[in-house]
């Protein structure tokens, strides 16, 4: 993944501002409607369901989680945990509610994981946080029938490091049946110099171990039963889509049951802004592998 390199700040800056690359508006406008689709979606999810908001899951003041209940009573529940993106550094759980509204008419449980964003919190920070998380939500549900993950942007960078964790420090072992990575960052290096880098202050150190991309052969050895659907956004740039092209190759070549969707007529918002739709094709993706 070194072909980066070459690239000047300016170019790797570009690269990396999927605000930049939408067709539909303006960067500016683009990050505004994005704001404005999650929070509608997430106040909606909310006013359909039963909600148990800002559960902790540790001691620290951003380690909380909003989970929202189907009014289904089965005594063995899907449970999906999603990790917002907006860079570790914008964003939270408060506007990660509404991917939940098709998945509660299937029974689905949904679990919006909260953690500390820069400048507040750190990369190890930030990993350790949703590693925590899973543990907590699987000591809260013991009937958990099938555990999933969904991850978009820098959530899809957390998801994967949760997939890549070695368990055995933390006394549990999480089976994971599927994972939905969408539009994510799985190598930290080529951020290092931008201005995303600024709040993070991540050393080449920290973004190295860090980087899902150098963690593959964990994630073999923890994740034998599950599926990894890396998606990708048509007009996400094309470092972004490199990203993902080059995860999904390295997860394929160590065994893992992955499979790559590039998905027409998105951006890097839309992509995600669109699992408020029963009908839209990645919310049909995660429900056929919610059923298997």
């Amino acid at each position: 993944m070194s072909h980066w390199t070459e690239m000047s700040r300016d170019e790797l800056e570009l690269q990396f501002s999927p605000s930049r690359w939408s067709h539909r508006m303006s960067a500016d406008d683009v990050i505004k409607a994005h704001m404005t689709a999650l929070t509608h979606g997430t106040a909606r999810a909310r006013g359909l369901t039963q909600t148990l908001l800002n559960v902790p899951y540790g001691d620290g003041e951003g380690e909380k989680l909003d989970i929202y209940l189907p009014n289904t009573t089965c005594p063995d529940v899907l449970l999906l945990i999603y990790i917002h993106g907006g860079y570790w550094q914008f964003l939270s759980k408060d506007q990660s509610g509404f991917l939940a509204v098709p998945l509660l008419q299937k029974g689905i449980v949904v679990v919006a994981v909260g953690y500390d964003i820069a400048p507040k919190g750190n990369m190890d920070m930030m990993v350790s946080q949703v590693r925590r998380s899973v543990v907590s939500i699987i000591q809260q549900y013991s009937h958990i029938s099938g555990l999933y993950l969904c991850g978009h942007s820098a959530g899809a960078h957390l998801a994967a490091m949760v997939l890549s964790t070695n368990w055995s420090h933390y006394g549990i072992s999480p089976q994971f049946k599927g994972a939905l990575l969408v539009s994510g960052v799985f190598d930290l290096q080529p951020i290092l110099s931008t201005y995303i880098n600024e709040p993070l202050k991540m050393t080449q150190e920290v973004a190295l171990r860090n980087s899902p991309a150098r963690l593959v052969s964990e994630l073999k050895e923890s994740s034998s039963v599950c599926h990894v659907v890396v998606a990708v956004a048509q007009n996400d740039s094309p470092e972004f889509r490199k990203q993902s092209e080059e995860y999904f190759k390295m997860l394929e070549s160590v065994g893992v049951n992955a499979t790559m969707e590039d998905i027409p007529d998105t951006d890097h918002f839309s992509i995600i802004e669109q699992l408020v739709d029963s009908d839209y094709y990645l919310t049909k993706i995660l429900l056929e592998m919610m059923k298997s």
